[in-house]
Parts: C-alpha cells; sequence; structure tokens
C-alpha cells in the first residue's frame, strides 16, 4: 500500500451490522475512517442513521457522535459498495437443521460485492467459516468480472474476535489475525487494519486464518466438555466440583481454568467448531474429538433438568403440575444475546414433563420458544415470584441478580453457575458446591 493509500483509503464498508459489524464501524469511525454501515433490516439502518444503537456492548452517544460529524452512515441500498475502497462482510454463519454449514448470508453478501466489484477495491471476509471458503467460494465471484485478484483487487480472511460483555478486550485492542489470497492482498488488507487496530497477526494463507479461529473456539469447546463431564463425575462421587477446579486452578503450569455450567450457547462456541468437523468428513476425515465434545456439552441441560427432577423428588413432588422459576435465559451473564442458549432447551424440556415454568431476565424482556403462540414475558423478580415457586433455577449468573433474596426467598433453589455459593456457605440451610445448593 503507497503513502497515499494510508492516508486517505476512502469509504469503508462494512456489511452486517451486528455484534461484529456495527463495533468494527464505530472503531474504524473513531480512528477516522469515513465508513458506510449496510444491513437487509431497516430498523437496523433507521436505528444508526439516527444515532443510536441496538448492540448493548455499545452506547447511543457511540454511534451519535460519529453521526454528528457524518464520519458514519447506514444504509440497505448494496449498490453504494461502489463507493468503498475496503469493504468488511461481517455476516451471521449459524448451521443448518441438519447441523452443516449454512454460508448464503456469506454468499448474498459476496454477490452483493461482486455486482459492484472495481479495480481497487479490499474485500476482507470476518465472518467465521470452514477453511477455504474465502478462496473456494468468494474468490470465484470476483474472478467472474474479470478482475485478478493481487492486482486489481485484494481478497483477505480476518476472524473476528468479540465477546460479548468484555470491558477490557475491544475491537481496537485485541489482536486480529490476517491472511490474504496473495501476499499483495495481506499487505492491502493488513495496512488497512492497522490504521484502527493496535496489534496485527499475519498469516501466509486465508486458509491459516480460518482455521485460526477454529482453532480459537474449539479449543475453548473441547475443554468445556472436559469440565462439564468432571462436573457430572464429581456429582456422582458427591464431591464439589467447584472446589476441585479452584484447587486445580493454584497449578502454575499446565492447567487452564474451565468451569462448568447448563451448557453451550452464543453464536461461536456451539457452532463454529462444526464447521471444521463437516469440512474434515468432506475430506473422509472424522474429527473425534470435535464430535464428542458437541456430545458431551448437549447432554448438560438434560443434567441440570435431572437436578430439577431431583430437587422436587427430595420434596416428594413431581415436575408434573411444579412452578419453575427461572433466572437468566441468555447464553452468559450480561449480554441480551439468546442464541443457541442451554436455557431454551431446558425451559422447553421441563414444559414437556408438565411444568409451569415462568423466567427473570432483565436483558431479555420478551421470548418465543419453538411452538409459542405468542411470546412470553420476563417476570419481575419480587419475594412473591421466588416464594410461590417450587423450585428457583439459575441459569444464567447476570450481575445485577441479587443473590441473598434469591437465596433467602427460594423454597428449593437450583443453581447451574455456581453463583450463590457464597451466600450459601453463610447459611444454616446452605450447601455450597451443590447443584441444588438450598432445599
Amino acid at each position: 500500500m503507497t503513502t497515499s493509500d494510508r492516508r486517505d483509503p476512502g469509504s469503508f464498508g462494512v456489511v452486517g451490522l451486528g455484534y461484529v459489524g456495527l463495533p468494527l464501524a464505530v472503531t474504524a469511525g473513531r480512528a477516522g475512517v469515513r465508513t458506510l454501515g449496510f444491513d437487509v433490516k431497516p430498523q437496523v439502518v433507521d436505528a444508526v442513521n439516527a444515532g443510536r444503537t441496538h448492540i448493548r456492548d455499545l452506547e447511543d452517544r457511540d454511534v451519535g457522535s460519529l453521526r454528528d460529524t457524518g464520519i458514519l452512515e447506514a444504509t440497505g441500498d448494496f449498490s453504494r459498495l461502489a463507493e468503498c475502497t475496503v469493504i468488511s462482510i461481517c455476516v451471521p454463519t449459524p448451521l443448518s437443521k441438519t447441523g452443516d454449514p449454512d454460508i448464503s448470508f456469506i454468499l448474498s453478501a459476496g454477490e452483493a460485492v461482486a455486482s459492484s466489484l472495481r479495480e481497487g477495491q479490499t474485500i476482507i471476509l470476518e465472518s467465521t467459516t470452514y477453511p477455504g471458503t474465502t478462496r473456494e467460494v468468494l474468490l470465484p465471484l470476483f474472478e467472474e468480472k474479470g478482475l485478478e485478484v493481487g492486482r486489481d483487487f485484494y481478497l483477505c480472511f480476518s476472524p473476528e474476535r468479540v465477546d460479548p460483555a468484555n470491558t477490557v478486550w475491544l475491537t481496537h485492542n485485541t489482536p486480529k489475525v490476517i491472511g490474504g489470497i496473495t501476499e499483495a492482498c495481506l499487505e492491502r488488507g493488513k495496512a488497512f487494519y492497522e490504521r484502527f487496530v493496535e496489534t496485527m497477526v499475519p498469516v501466509t494463507s486465508t486458509e491459516a486464518a480460518e482455521l485460526t479461529k477454529l482453532l480459537e473456539n474449539t479449543f475453548r469447546a473441547v475443554n468445556i466438555a472436559l469440565v462439564n463431564e468432571t462436573a457430572q463425575i464429581a456429582d456422582r462421587l458427591d464431591v464439589d466440583v467447584w472446589e476441585v477446579i479452584e484447587a486445580a486452578a493454584t497449578k502454575p503450569f499446565g492447567f487452564m481454568k474451565f468451569t462448568p455450567g447448563p451448557g453451550l450457547g452464543g453464536h461461536c462456541i456451539p457452532v463454529d467448531p462444526h464447521y471444521l468437523s463437516w469440512k474434515m468428513r468432506t475430506l473422509d476425515y472424522r474429527a473425534r474429538f470435535i464430535e464428542l465434545a458437541s456430545e458431551v456439552n448437549a447432554e448438560m441441560p438434560h443434567f441440570v433438568v435431572g437436578k430439577v427432577r431431583e430437587a422436587l423428588n427430595n420434596r416428594k413432588k413431581a415436575v408434573n403440575g411444579s412452578r419453575v422459576l427461572v433466572l437468566g435465559v441468555a447464553y452468559k451473564k450480561d449480554v441480551d444475546d439468546i442464541r443457541e442458549s442451554p436455557a431454551l432447551d431446558i425451559l422447553h424440556h421441563l414444559e414437556v414433563d408438565g411444568a409451569e415454568v415462568a423466567y427473570h431476565d432483565p436483558y431479555v424482556p420478551s421470548l418465543a420458544l419453538e411452538g409459542d403462540e405468542k411470546a412470553r414475558e420476563s417476570v419481575p423478580l419480587t419475594d412473591d415470584a421466588l416464594e410461590t415457586a417450587d423450585v428457583v433455577l439459575l441459569l444464567t449468573d447476570h450481575s445485577d441478580l441479587d443473590l441473598e433474596q434469591i437465596f433467602e426467598r427460594s423454597q428449593v433453589l437450583v443453581d447451574a453457575r455456581n453463583a450463590s455459593a457464597e451466600v450459601a456457605r453463610r447459611r444454616a440451610d446452605g450447601r455450597p458446591g451443590s447443584w441444588i445448593v438450598k432445599g
């Protein structure tokens, strides 16, 4: 990239203004890069242009200040991609109903970029996907325009590394991996991101960058599976698994602390390893570790429901007809994201068993499960709501939950996060370190 290219990169186009794209657009805007955000949802476009954010990790003032200076704009007109010198694709990559990768959003975004592709543009895919997507799927779309990659246009893969609710590691200070189709592609992409990302980590190919992202999340999925299985083992041995984990974590080498929970949630960890597993099946290889980890993690909602059943049995009650109050349906604390949340499976299993289930979550005011005729509403966390529930089930340990109130007012408390352990230690009727901490 020439000196003039570094000084004036032109407009930066961000395709997809979700939990990855909008923070990326705001970070670039803060660095003085004119940014044009693209989204298919009119309500998202209108909100951004009105200076509002729909992403909890941002505040309205973050978007509003950039709108006031005119450095950030949103649009649903994808023909305006032609205005952008650099384009980042930040669209969802879910799994299909059969568990295979669904890259339809990448294809749609790629086709939109291809329709207005011009010489000099740099396109960077950020969406998590299987190794080979950038080269095998996007590159042919762009080459159909008669342009040569690495000379007429530039193509890279640079995976997002967003951790919702993390206030320390943000877009600008999280090291960013990037790989290019050619060396010229890599240099273009790297030089652009260096305008607003502190540390770039170049790798030799787009496939290496794609696999890096999948390794990161597979590492977490496998280790969470290990600790979830350890939790089930400890339960059968009548041992406090959290005590064991804390003791193991004192080892200064060779151990990394993970904690058990009700299962995996969010868009990345439950989904991304399947992209790698699917790719390996196309190469006649079975990713056994990944598949086993997925199986173990998928069992945890059933394990938690079993603990609710056990807690009721201890009081000579059946699940059928019992009132269960679920605390937290988001997949992790202090976020509003319910994608792949294990709480959804747990609610479903309890209701299939005949329980009357209500939920409280300050971040998720309404929720519709598959089969619901209308959305259900979060109930206020009152003394009465706690006292009248046959079981209170804590699934997401949001910071603003009053654990003292929850423990004091609950008849029976099942805690899948060990959040109430300290309260339980101070109470004669508490059982710290047990999934059933009271009742």
